[in-house]
């Protein structure tokens, strides 16, 4: 049994007198593709910002391909250890957060330069071959004010496999979008998840997606995971009520 990339294990986090997560255990093994689902306000999010520790979580522990975190102190350790997951688990957000006075070619290199050491050509040479993979091999010199929305959120995932991550992370990456750029962001990650098996945590209402491309669905209600399965079984024969009720919805 191969250790799994991602390992949450009784996460909690609170804001306030607010418990958002409620104690979350969920693993993820290599290749596989996560969409996370369920109501605004469930949790979804969050969980994938503690994973990286853009949230501390309240309690519990994470591990992202070998690295431990749990929450304390801000040691140069704990610092370190933060690091390491934010190298090894890529973000994509739904607002994309480009840098707008850098062109597309520099979004994509500016971490591998300043937060791994690497060597500028090299990464260029990278980040062209990652901007033809997402088909924007034209538009290495625009700012990202001349770019579309889907334009923008397919510089953002190349910006984040840039990093080499060991894990793709998508918080609502097409929420933003008008409903014709929406296609085109869920073909890259289609792509991803079938060329390349990068292992993939999606949190995304786009069923369609998740019943072709996921291996695995987590339906998240206040907090919890309350359902989880193969697509085939969660989408077709939902066992939970709120489930059912979701989907219902949406579909």
């Amino acid at each position: 049994m191969t250790e799994p990339v991602v390992r949450v294990s009784q996460l909690h986090k609170s804001f306030g007198d607010n418990e958002v997560l409620k104690g979350i255990d969920l693993d993820v093994t290599r290749g596989e593709v996560v969409v996370i689902f369920g109501r605004s306000g469930s949790g979804k999010s969050t969980l994938l910002r503690c994973i990286n520790f853009l949230e501390e979580p309240t309690s519990g522990t994470i591990e992202v391909s070998g690295v431990r975190l749990e929450p304390g102190p801000r040691t140069h350790r704990q610092r370190e250890a933060i690091r390491s997951v934010r190298i090894k688990a890529g973000m994509v957000f739904q607002e994309f957060n480009l840098f707008p006075h850098l062109t597309v070619l520099e979004n994509v290199i500016e971490a591998p330069v300043t937060v791994k050491g690497q060597d500028r050509a090299h990464s260029v040479a990278v980040a062209e071959e990652l901007l033809a993979q997402v088909g924007l091999a034209d538009k290495r010199d625009e700012h990202p004010i001349r770019l579309s929305g889907g334009q923008k959120q397919r510089v953002a995932i190349a910006r984040a496999l840039a990093m080499e991550p060991e894990v793709m992370m998508f918080d609502e990456p097409t929420s933003a979008l008008d409903p014709e750029l929406i296609s085109e962001v869920l073909s890259v990650m289609r792509s991803l998840a079938t060329e390349t098996q990068m292992t993939m945590m999606v949190v995304t209402h786009e069923m369609g997606f998740a019943r072709e491309v996921a291996t695995t669905m987590a339906f998240f209600h206040e907090g919890l995971i309350v359902e989880q399965g193969p697509p085939g079984q969660v989408i077709a024969d939902p066992q939970h009520a709120q489930t059912k009720r979701f989907l219902e919805a949406v579909l």
